[in-house]
């Protein structure tokens, strides 16, 4: 998710929409997706550290348990989702699953609130956080981005993709609305501590006449979009891979439309403590890795989502 301390904070002002060519993914689908389990916490490897080229990097208490816990909010399809059989499917835990051969440990998916996903980070709940978490320099310095006050040490990130946000409304409804300003006097529907529920803020200030943007915000992107299909709202916005997925496969692709242009592109990444440099850097290994030896592109191209990949990994390069 682009978030704001969550998952998306106001990153870079409307780059260029870097993941367009998803509007019309139909790779995207619900099944055939990773190879996870669906106990209290999802695997996504089955790895040996015995045959892990870079099991050595990794501190040696997680080489010792084998297993990397991932604090995540797994209703975001199409990044990562419970399919129908409850398994953990998806972007992340595909790529998860290819890191952990490579570093020779299990991936556990833990389901978590986006907004406390960070919290569980530093209080050790989580070795890591995967959840389509928008790099950005408030998370990297531990700023809440409502207030400009630091309330955290802040985390490290390896950046692994690129999205954007995207509005989408109802089929058919709402024809007029196709950037953030025509939002002024509308409502507008997200998941709460997102980049979309920052952009929200933000754009109603600007709106004159005293028509500003109504404001609801949700647990997840489920609940979300459950409100603009039943007509509780003029819009929705998330990041575009999920707006996109959803209006391909909700309501086998009658319920929602995308409008206008995606804003705010900039990475995703893979959060990790401060204090767990050398995790963080046998996570950028084990990304490289599988970047050279085209099994992350096999992943990026099954869910169709190509135009988002990146050809590197990097640390912390979120604006």
């Amino acid at each position: 998710m682009t978030a704001s301390t969550t998952r998306r904070t106001t990153a870079a002002r409307t780059r260029t929409a870097a993941v367009g060519a998803i509007a019309v993914a139909g790779a995207l689908i619900l099944t055939g997706c990773g190879d996870q389990t669906n106990s209290g916490s999802d695997s996504s490897s089955s790895a040996s550290t015995s045959s892990a080229p870079l099991a050595d990097k990794l501190p040696k208490e997680i080489r010792d348990k084998g297993v990397i816990k991932v604090g995540s909010d797994i209703a975001y399809a199409p990044v990562e989702f419970k399919d129908s059989a409850g398994k953990v499917v998806g972007i992340d835990p595909d790529l998860a699953d290819a890191m952990g051969k490579q570093l020779g440990v299990k991936f556990e998916f833990e389901n978590g609130t986006f907004d406390t996903l960070i919290t569980g980070l530093r209080s050790d709940r989580y070795d890591i956080a995967m959840s389509a978490m928008t790099d950005t320099k408030d998370r990297q310095e531990g700023v809440d981005s409502d207030t400009g006050k630091k309330v955290g040490e802040g985390v490290d990130f390896v950046d692994y993709f690129t999205a954007g946000v995207s509005i989408y409304t109802q089929k058919g409804k709402n024809t007029d609305i196709k950037t953030w300003s025509d939002l002024c006097g509308k409502k507008i529907v997200v998941q709460r501590g997102t980049v979309s529920e920052d952009l929200a803020k933000s754009e109603s200030k600007k709106c004159t006449g005293g028509k500003k943007i109504a404001l609801e915000s949700f647990d997840n992107d489920q609940q979300a979009q459950t409100r603009l299909r039943a007509g509780g709202a003029d819009a929705g916005s998330s990041d575009f891979p999920v707006a996109a997925y959803a209006v391909k496969t909700s309501g086998g692709g009658n319920d929602f439309q995308l409008v206008g242009e995606q804003v705010e592109a900039a990475p995703y990444g893979i959060a990790v403590a401060k204090k767990d440099a050398q995790l963080r850097d046998a996570l950028k290994a084990a990304l490289d890795a599988i970047i050279k030896d085209g099994e992350y592109g096999k992943v990026i191209k099954k869910w169709g989502v190509e135009a988002g990949a990146v050809t590197q990994a990097t640390v912390n390069g979120g604006k």
